[in-house]
């Protein structure tokens, strides 16, 4: 593999002449001591083969948190133009709009005081988690395509589970256009209908936590946020129905890859062209399941608000506000210098500047709020979309700390009940559904959030909002 050359400070780059099946260069954001943790793994080969899909446009893109994926690396950018760009389903993942929400309680840490452990316990209960299990909205099929096609907009309007205002402070409003439930198979729509409300395993987690420290006042203030308030942060994604949704799309497109005179380096990259049967038979089978996405954690926003009200009172609850989410595993049709492209986003999160016309009346002077989540013991970290991100990297910044140690590594070096005890003795309150669930995730296993966001703000991407420190846990 051709070894990366430094273009500036935080980019890296090597040029499409590197193999003769690359269309464009593999750029990475890193500095020195990420991209030495980079090279740890097959990313950096992965994101060369993202440079020889069909269409695709300046350069296949890696963020700071890159890690080895199926297909694209976690952390992969890719955009393609029609009418020779593709679609792949592995440039979106198996977790379709695997995404993050965050609350902001209109109490601080002093006035939760020793209620804290009542109510991360509160939450454990109220959010149901772990593989496969379901949640108490199980769907009909008609409600159930209700929910693919207009996502957390059936559950707010037909279900009354919040309001406009969270929808308003939803990317896309909580739903894609282009949605189409007949495009979700049969299996698909079996593993979903229970699983509204729930959390999943893995990495996905509700967070309860503290703004530890304020680094730009007046857009802290315009997001709603103050020293010491206390925040959630949910993670969770599609469940069985959008993982259902890609096995079935890998599998058709596999099929159909001579059909369309494509070639690839790797088969965990098979797309079709966007404007194919195949093509738009995905996107609007994905947008679905970002529908149902959206829609699931919006259900979880509204049991963690009935949590509040059983622990802190209704008005507690009543005065819990979404600020924003963010969707960070999805293929959209955008508008980029001009041309209508398709932007792969896998593990990574839109993050469009001051002025875009996609951005909520709230936030349009402010910037996109971005949301990254470090681990159960480290700061998550809150920033706004800065121009540089269209300019650099189709509106797109990272989506978390990423891993540093596979979950079976991280599974060797820890035991959970010292890392419980750790988090104990950092004053975190901690339920989980497993053991084994808890030492994959421990905070060993990820990079240092703080140096991943410093390579976006010094890219130019996004900057920093303020830092949440973590003060209960509960996981999936």
């Amino acid at each position: 593999m051709s070894e990366p050359v430094r273009i500036d400070d935080v980019v890296w780059e090597i040029p499409a002449s590197a193999r003769s099946d690359m269309r464009v260069p593999a750029r990475v954001f890193a500095d020195a001591e990420i991209l030495e943790a980079i090279r740890r793994d097959h990313s950096l080969e992965q994101l060369q083969n993202v440079a020889t899909l069909p269409g695709i446009l300046d350069a296949a893109l890696a963020m700071p948190d890159v890690h080895q994926g199926y297909g694209f690396p976690v952390g992969g950018i890719a955009a393609t133009e029609p009418p020779e760009g593709v679609v792949s389903p592995g440039g979106v993942g198996y977790d379709i709009n695997c995404g993050v929400r965050l609350l902001a309680a209109p109490f601080d840490d002093r006035e939760l005081g020793a209620r804290r452990e009542a109510l991360v316990h509160e939450l454990a209960r109220a959010v149901p988690s772990g593989a496969g299990r379901g949640g108490p909205l199980a769907l009909t099929d008609r409600e159930l395509d209700g929910v693919l096609a207009d996502g957390a907009r059936w559950l707010v309007r037909e279900r009354g589970l919040g309001d406009e205002e969270d929808l308003a402070r939803t990317e896309s409003g909580g739903a894609l256009g282009g949605a189409d439930p007949a495009q979700v198979s049969p299996r698909a729509r079996e593993r979903g209908a229970d699983q509204l409300g729930t959390m999943g395993s893995g990495n996905h987690f509700v967070e309860v936590q503290r703004v530890e420290r304020v680094h730009d006042p007046a857009t802290a203030a315009a997001l709603g946020l103050r020293r010491g308030q206390v925040t959630f942060l949910i993670h969770s994604g599609s469940r069985g129905l959008g993982h259902q949704v890609c096995t079935d799309f890998v599998r058709r497109m596999d099929r159909a890859l001579a059909g369309h005179g494509i070639t690839l380096p790797d088969r965990q990259l098979s797309c079709a062209p966007v404007g194919s049967a195949d093509g738009r038979a995905y996107l609007g089978a994905m947008a679905a399941a970002a529908g149902f996405a959206w829609a699931n954690r919006q259900a979880i926003a509204h049991a963690v608000r009935g949590a509040v009200a059983r622990v802190l009172g209704e008005d507690a609850a009543a005065g819990t506000r979404q600020v924003y989410d963010v969707a960070h595993n999805v293929a959209k049709l955008e508008d980029h210098g001009g041309r209508r492209v398709c932007v792969h986003r896998k593990g990574a999160t839109r993050a469009f500047p001051p002025g875009h016309c996609e951005l909520p009346e709230a936030y349009r002077e402010t910037g996109q709020p971005v949301f990254i989540p470090g681990s159960m013991g480290t700061s998550s970290e809150v920033l706004v979309g800065r121009p540089g991100a269209l300019q650099r990297s189709f509106g797109t910044v990272c989506h978390g700390a990423g891993r540093r140690l596979s979950r079976s590594a991280a599974k060797r070096q820890v035991s959970p009940a010292d890392l419980r005890r750790e988090l104990a003795a950092r004053g975190i309150v901690v339920r989980a559904g497993s053991a084994k669930g808890l030492a994959e995730e421990a905070p060993l296993a990820y990079k240092d959030v703080d140096a991943v966001v410093r390579v976006v703000e010094q890219a130019g991407l996004a900057a920093r909002v303020v830092s949440l420190r973590p003060i209960g846990v509960v996981k999936g």
